[in-house]
């Protein structure tokens, strides 16, 4: 059996309560310690901070004025540099002064010494300069050594070599000051001036000999093309940035220079052999670009875009004038291509990118330059049908168009379009292409669906832009040119049905714009007309309820079949001879059916309907509700377009007022009709009421109708009608909204009538009617018929009274009104205050009135 080991017995020490006393004497020595040794650390860093302190101090406050004068505002070097500038630019002044003026005094010896003594010692004086740290000052001094070489350059040609071309001296002397300063600077590498003002003047010679040696273009274009090599190699090969900058300024202005010389030149060529000459100066310029931009990352995409426009200059120049006359944007564009089918070469990504824009920017150019062409297709049918319809065939399709262009003008627009078309195909579909059109890694990528879709719809655009103009270019029969118009605008239909988001858009947009075209070159014989705007409108009902692109797509379809429905019918009542005014009633069959459909497709619950908490729906169901046509946005459609349809309508019956009257009054029965669904009864139901007043104001004006109580009433009396009801549903509705308006309507203008009129029917009829409408108003406590009623019948009664009120005026002494009216007024003093209250209980009790 084990026994449990006992726990050990702590050894013997102070009591807790001493122990503890230690502990808290220990930890206040530790405090107090850590105390010293934060003062002493603070100490040191005081010490150790005070003469670096001392020294910054020295530093700002010398030169500066005793007694706290403000800081200088610039540095000792700036002064410095501004100094040294300024005594340079001045002796530069100085040395041309003496140069240019007080040369002549001064025999042939004492002019050399002169020159060769102050420029060598400007020249060897930065030697000097530099080993004594003075950089800024050295660099003052050889800016003026350089330009006292220039100088001495213009006293040689002076004095020993007048005699010769001023040009070509020019050149040499700007070679061997390029050369002289390239030299020196490589010598004094401290200095800064020297090589870029080298590299500037190394822009001159091949340019001045080329003007010496030859007066043509092509000449000094190669010399500009030989300066911008060597300035493009300078700016790879040197490090320094100034020279950098320098040499990369001239490459760009002289192979800018050389290459819009060729471009003019290739421009303006008669032949093939100078086009060729042209086209390899481009050439040369394009390589050097591309050579530079292969070697330098940063600036490769502007360069090789500039490359591959001058490439596209030089090739299209050469093919134009290997094509017929008046194919110039063909031969350009061939050039392009081919610019596109080696962007996708091995070449580098950027290379790649700015060869394709440069082909992109050309096909871009090319289309717009078809453009008007296109515009003028499209439009010129119905600039003829301004002059008449149905005034017989043109001879062709380029008759149609009433345009003094040849159609030797249109033939190239086709094979433009079409071979942009197809340039887009291969740019899209080509996967080195497109990794090469890729936009940087810091721009946000597009995504290649996108893409696609957007080649895709710019495809079919161009594609159905070229087709439109084959029968104009090609000069196809009248008969020939319709039927090609009408089933080109089908094809275009059927492609807008597909689901795509970007080609079905595009198809249906062409295919409208076709349509139009069509329809207006169709005019200019019945049976075109009849049969092109029967099956268009067939091909739209039929396209919008197939298809599947989409509820815009759809809803498009719908407006254009409505609108396109009211040219036939405009079109059938004037092929039977019906006046404009008839042909406008035949046409409000158009919105009654548009109507009817809307009404048809609007099956959406009204906002009173309780949601649907039936079970789920059997698959029948959902199969017919998963093909009901757009409801919402195809509903308000349809309407929109009745409404323009039916106000064409009602436009062309203004000639008759009888017409105008039915006119307006059948359009109230469509607005009436469409009122009946509870979403349009507000909207409807106000345009019903209001067509129908208009109606029967129209209708009593062709009747000569004068009493205005005839237009007034029909007004009123449902307007009262509507206020009862409206009382009855909300009897806090105010009498002045209820009731004002519809007894506004008649009494105003019959009260206008009855002070006009010297009989005493209408006054007697305008006063019994406000008796009516005040006893109304007094009894039921409503305030509108109370003070309309009233006024009226005040009015009525002033007007009776009025012509015995002046008799008795008249028979009257001359003193008695001036007395009455003092009288009066005396009374109203007197009695001021009652008047007060008793128009504050008369307000108080109107207000109390409904």
């Amino acid at each position: 059996m084990n026994t449990p080991v006992p726990p050990p017995v702590p050894p013997p020490g102070p009591p807790p309560a001493a122990e503890l006393a230690m502990l808290e004497y220990e930890l206040a020595q530790l405090d107090a310690r850590r105390s010293q040794l934060l003062m002493r650390r603070a100490w040191l860093l005081a010490a150790v901070q005070r003469p670096v302190a001392a020294r910054a101090h020295a530093t700002a406050s010398e030169g500066a004025p005793r007694g706290g004068a403000p800081a200088p505002e610039t540095s000792r070097h700036g002064a410095q540099n501004a100094l040294l500038v300024l005594g340079g630019v001045l002796l530069a002044v100085a040395a041309i002064a003496f140069t240019l003026v007080s040369w002549g005094s001064m025999g042939i010896g004492g002019r050399g010494a002169v020159l060769a003594s102050v420029t060598a010692g400007a020249l060897l004086a930065p030697v000097a300069l530099l080993r004594r740290g003075l950089v800024s000052t050295a660099e003052s001094v050889a800016a003026l050594a350089l330009v006292l070489t220039v100088l001495d350059a213009y006293a040689l040609r002076q004095v020993a070599l007048a005699d010769g071309s001023g040009t070509a001296y020019a050149a040499w002397a700007a070679a061997v000051l390029a050369a002289l300063w390239a030299g020196y600077g490589r010598w004094l590498t401290a200095l800064r001036l020297p090589l870029p003002l080298a590299v500037a003047c190394a822009q001159l010679p091949l340019g001045l000999w080329a003007v010496t040696a030859s007066s043509g273009v092509l000449p000094l274009g190669w010399a500009l093309v030989a300066t911008a090599a060597f300035d493009a190699a300078v700016a790879v090969v040197v490090t320094r940035p100034a020279v950098r900058v320098t040499a990369a300024v001239g490459a760009g202005v002289a192979g800018g220079w050389a290459g819009a010389l060729g471009a003019l030149e290739s421009a303006a060529a008669g032949s093939a052999a100078s086009a060729l000459l042209s086209g390899v100066l481009l050439a040369a310029v394009a390589a050097v670009a591309l050579g530079w931009a292969w070697r330098t990352p940063r600036g490769a995409l502007p360069l090789a875009t500039a490359a591959g426009l001058f490439l596209v200059a030089g090739a299209g120049g050469v093919l134009r004038e290997v094509f017929p006359a008046g194919w110039a944007v063909p031969a350009y564009l061939l050039a392009a291509i081919a610019l596109l089918t080696a962007a996708g070469a091995a070449l580098p990504r950027q290379l790649a990118r700015g060869l394709a824009l440069a082909s992109a920017a050309v096909h871009a150019g090319a289309v717009l330059v078809t453009l008007p062409l296109l515009l003028l297709v499209v439009g010129g049918p119905a600039e003829t049908v301004a002059d008449g319809v149905w005034r017989g065939a043109p001879a062709d399709a380029h008759a149609a168009l009433g345009t003094d262009l040849s159609p030797v003008d249109f033939a190239p627009a086709p094979v433009v379009l079409l071979l942009t078309a197809l340039a887009l195909v291969v740019s899209s579909a080509w996967p080195r292409l497109r990794e090469a059109l890729r936009p940087t890694e810091q721009a946000s990528p597009v995504p290649d669906a996108r893409r696609t879709e957007l080649a895709r719809g710019l495809c079919v655009a161009l594609a159905w832009a070229a087709l439109l103009t084959v029968p104009v270019a090609l000069e196809w029969a009248y008969a020939v040119a319709v039927a090609y118009g009408l089933v080109l605008t089908l094809a275009a239909l059927a492609l807008s049905t597909l689901r795509s988001a970007t080609a079905a858009p595009v198809a249906l947009g062409c295919a409208l714009v076709g349509a139009g075209s069509l329809g207006a070159l169709a005019l200019a014989t019945r049976p075109a007309t009849f049969a092109v705007l029967g099956v268009l409108l067939a091909a739209l009902v039929c396209a919008a309820v197939v298809t599947r692109a989409g509820d815009g797509v759809r809803t498009t379809l719908a407006v254009a079949a409505t609108l396109l429905g009211g040219w036939l019918v405009l079109a059938i009542a004037r092929a039977a001879e019906l006046p404009w005014h008839g042909a406008g009633l035949a046409l409000l069959v158009v919105p009654a059916a548009a109507c009817l459909i809307a009404a048809r497709t609007d099956r959406r619950p009204a906002p009173d309907t309780p949601p649907d908490t039936s079970p789920d729906p059997s698959p029948d169901e959902a199969s017919s509700a998963a093909v009901r046509p757009l409801t919402g946005p195809l509903t308000l459609a349809l309407e929109v377009a009745a409404t323009a349809v039916a106000t064409a309508a009602v436009l062309l019956a203004v000639g008759q007022l009888p017409t105008l009257s039915l006119a307006l009054a059948l359009t109230g029965v469509i607005a009436a009709g469409t009122a009946v669904r509870p979403r349009r009864r507000a909207v409807a139901g106000t345009a019903a009421v209001a067509l129908f007043v208009l109606a029967a104001w129209v209708r009593l004006a062709a009747s000569d109708v004068t009493l205005p109580e005839a237009y007034t009433l029909p007004v009123t009396v449902p307007a009262l009608v509507v206020g009862v009801l409206r009382r009855r549903r909300d009897p806090q509705a105010p009498s002045w909204t209820a009731y004002g308006p519809g007894l506004a309507v008649t009494l105003l203008p019959s009260l206008s009538a009855a002070w006009g009129d010297p009989h005493w029917l209408r006054p007697l009829l305008l006063g019994l009617a406000a008796l009516v409408v005040t006893l109304v108003g007094a009894r039921l406590r409503l305030q509108a018929p109370l003070v309309l009623g009233g006024t009226v019948l005040a009015l009525v009664a002033l007007h009776e009274l009025a012509p015995y009120v002046a008799q008795v005026v008249g028979a009257l002494p001359r003193w008695l009104p001036p007395a009455v009216a003092g009288l009066l007024l005396l009374t109203v003093g007197a009695t001021y205050e009652q008047r007060l209250r008793d128009a504050r209980r008369l307000r108080e009790s109107l207000g109390r009135m409904g």
